[in-house]
């Protein structure tokens, strides 16, 4: 099997699964007990938190533990406008982030809150002069992804983090799931995000585990109530296997990224050459401008489905669209955004690239697309 659908989730690095053994065998007290075993795992959760806390140039205090990017997200979304009402109740996103920040404004919405929804263009990149007209005195949060998970746009956060910072008193929150260890990401003081998600099985980590961190210290609610673990704003009985182990695949994304996207860029320009072969039976949704490890096309009047299907009996596995809304039958949010033609719509095929793919992977799946497309639409004169 050659797996090209890294985007939606990726295989853990050994030394990862390896480190989240060694912790629960060694390391399984609770964090929050005063004996000595549990002061030996809330030592090494400190020390994972730490590492992070590094990576993102931020203090370890502000990087809390979750189990995952929704729970991060929402975290941000809920818990800084509610805990800020006395700002103003005003809210402004993209038209393509992740269900998880569309859902939850969304939700706000049903609250009386008001929800700014910023367009872009058809390469998936937001305007800075939509935003700059848009945010205003009452705005209290702005959450902007980096990286676009079905398409690989990369947005100007530091442009628009210079935006925010300038005419508002909003925090500012980056989804970076799908930038964290392919892009360099991190807080800049007011050149940067505020807020950062991240979630551990999009870098060869774990479901299940995930990180919110922050610039500085922020009025907030938390979703969960308990014990009050991680400062309160995420009670729970903390998993510190989870935790050392995201730290481990953290580094390991980080100490390799720039090595990564240069594999990465090579293939992604290599598959945009290729794919323009086909002329009009292929629309691009990604460019040579987006992220490295994500290139999004669609096939003209064929169902993504199908494709997948096909290149799957050939070994191949990739997506159409985000997993997260793969199973479902209406077009993709994202898809519908970039207004793309009638005829391409339901043809929209993602490939994501992994720290285990090879270039052996790449050519492989030029051969079983072309065999597909012989398959399916005939004498193609490729």
């Amino acid at each position: 099997m050659i797996y090209l659908d890294n985007s939606a989730t990726t295989k853990p690095h050994k030394e990862v699964l390896n480190t989240f053994v060694q912790v629960n065998e060694s390391f399984y007290a609770n964090p929050a007990s005063i004996h000595g075993a549990g002061v030996e795992a809330n030592a090494l959760l400190d020390r994972a938190r730490g590492q992070i806390a590094d990576l993102l140039k931020t203090e370890d205090q502000f990087v809390l533990f979750t189990a995952g990017g929704t729970e991060s997200n929402n975290l941000a979304i809920f818990g800084v406008p509610k805990a800020n009402t006395h700002k103003g109740k005003h809210i402004i996103t993209t038209e393509i982030e992740h269900p998880s920040i569309l859902e939850a404004v969304k939700s706000l919405e049903q609250e009386g809150y008001k929800v700014d929804f910023l367009k872009v263009d058809v390469n998936g990149v937001i305007s800075l002069q939509e935003l700059q007209a848009k945010i205003r005195k009452e705005t209290v949060l702005v959450s902007i992804m980096h990286v676009n998970n079905e398409m690989g746009a990369i947005q100007p956060i530091e442009e628009a983090a210079k935006i925010i910072h300038e005419n508002s008193r909003a925090a500012f929150h980056v989804d970076a799931v799908q930038s964290f260890g392919k892009l360099p990401i991190y807080f800049n003081g007011e050149a940067g995000p505020d807020i950062i998600s991240i979630s551990g099985h999009k870098i060869h980590g774990l479901k299940g585990s995930g990180i919110i961190a922050f610039r500085k210290k922020m009025n907030i609610i938390p979703l969960l109530l308990g014990g009050g673990q991680e400062q309160g704003l995420r009670s729970g009985t903390v998993a510190v296997p989870q935790a050392v182990s995201l730290a481990k695949a953290a580094r390991m994304a980080v100490e390799t990224m720039e090595q990564a996207t240069l594999k990465y860029r090579k293939w992604h320009n290599d598959l945009l050459e290729f794919l323009a072969g086909f002329g009009e039976n292929i629309h691009l949704l990604s460019t040579n401008t987006g992220a490295a490890h994500i290139l999004s096309f669609s096939v003209m009047d064929l169902k993504g489905e199908i494709l997948i299907n096909a290149l799957q009996k050939r070994g191949i596995i990739v997506s159409t669209s985000s997993a997260c809304s793969s199973k479902q039958k209406k077009t993709s949010h994202v898809v519908e955004a970039l207004e793309l033609h009638s005829n391409y719509k339901k043809g929209v095929i993602r490939l994501s690239f992994g720290a285990l793919n090879t270039e052996e992977d790449i050519l492989e799946f030029k051969k079983a697309f072309t065999d597909v497309m012989k398959e399916l639409k005939g004498d193609i004169n490729r």
